[in-house]
């Protein structure tokens, strides 16, 4: 059932960002209801915000417009609704479940509230099997992953008209927690993403609209279990960020060029001891990235922009005592994110405009 919510709350405006280095104005917000927390997970150029929130027994969908006004939906029949990622036009696209013991089966909603639902096939059908959304382009093609019946993860690349091709980075396990997972696609229809290989080391990987699979490896990431190279988010030029862990592990962040070159990054006050780091999470058109670094002390996290010229700047959401957590940046530099405040046990929403 989709509900219209024209009532919204914003916690503070106008407010500038804490001084680690961005100078901006941040605005929070919650979706009405939300009894376990506000996720945004993705803002596209026009200001328009999708994101999820926790209820009691389950999740549910929303979509934020520029002026504020918030959408809140969910899939018919869904116990839980995931959006994961929005494109241009408003479009977005997600997973969901049925029920507790139900797989994930993907979604697409557009702008005005039709909803589609699909499932890859060859996905299983037991708990935590199943189809994810996890990104839209502009055309509406959808890239994501599935999860088989032997608990193995297969990319996908969902076009608009609804064909579906699966398809398997070289080198990827075929095991339980191994595999290909699809994370983003632009507007040519290049995905990134990664995979794990039956070692379960991580490593990139980028896919033309043509098929052609490249996979890459960050220098100084580890090849051992549950170390190496994750690409997360990649422009229209085809540039990619996202982050890698050494054998530490430490993660560090990077971003790779279309032709194939890398450079490493750590944002200022990252930390240096095993789980610790820094996580590029976002690119958006321009090259500038953001994600969230841990500090040496606490494992408190903070946010970070690195400008296309290499330039770091961090903040820190004001109510955000135990972290603050940017998910993904537009092309006007606008940050979408959640912190988390121990004082109420829930996430808040916010936006960090330069």
């Amino acid at each position: 059932m989709q509900k219209t919510m024209l009532a919204f709350f914003v916690f503070a405006a106008g407010m500038l960002a804490q001084q680690r280095g961005v100078t901006g104005t941040f605005t929070f917000f919650t979706v009405p209801g939300a009894g376990y927390g506000t996720y945004p997970v993705g803002i596209n150029a026009a200001g328009v915000v999708a994101g999820w929130f926790g209820v009691t027994g389950g999740s549910r969908g929303f979509v934020r417009s520029a002026s504020g006004a918030i959408h809140e939906f969910e899939v018919p029949g869904a116990d839980g609704t995931w959006p994961a990622g929005i494109n241009e036009s408003g479009t977005t696209t997600g997973y969901y479940t049925q029920a507790e013991s139900s797989p994930y089966r993907g979604f697409v909603r557009t702008a005005d509230g039709a909803i589609v639902t699909f499932a890859a096939p060859g996905a299983g059908t037991a708990l935590f099997q199943g189809t994810r959304g996890v990104s839209v382009n502009a055309a509406g093609d959808v890239a994501g992953y599935y999860i088989d019946a032997n608990n193995a993860d297969h990319g996908f690349v969902r076009t608009a008209s609804g064909d579906l091709i699966a398809f398997d980075a070289p080198g990827a396990g075929t095991v339980a927690l191994q595999g290909t997972q699809a994370l983003s696609i632009n507007t040519a229809g290049t995905i990134a993403g990664f995979y794990a290989d039956a070692s379960y080391a991580f490593h990139g990987f980028v896919r033309a609209a043509s098929g052609a699979i490249t996979t890459f490896d960050a220098p100084g990431a580890g090849t051992g279990d549950g170390q190496g190279t994750a690409a997360f988010s990649i422009n229209a030029a085809g540039t990619i960020a996202g982050y890698y862990s050494d054998t530490i592990p430490v993660f560090r962040s990077f971003v790779r060029t279309a032709d194939g070159v890398i450079a490493t990054f750590d944002s200022p006050g990252a930390g240096t001891n095993a789980g610790q780091g820094t996580f590029g999470m976002s690119i958006n058109t321009k090259g500038a990235i953001t994600g969230n670094y841990n500090n040496s002390g606490k494992y408190t996290d903070y946010g970070f922009v690195r400008s296309a010229s290499g330039v770091i700047t961090t903040f820190a959401a004001p109510y955000a005592v135990q972290g603050t957590f940017p998910a993904s940046i537009n092309d006007a530099g606008v940050i979408a994110g959640y912190g988390y405040d121990t004082g109420t046990d829930h996430t808040v929403g916010f936006l960090l405009a330069p």
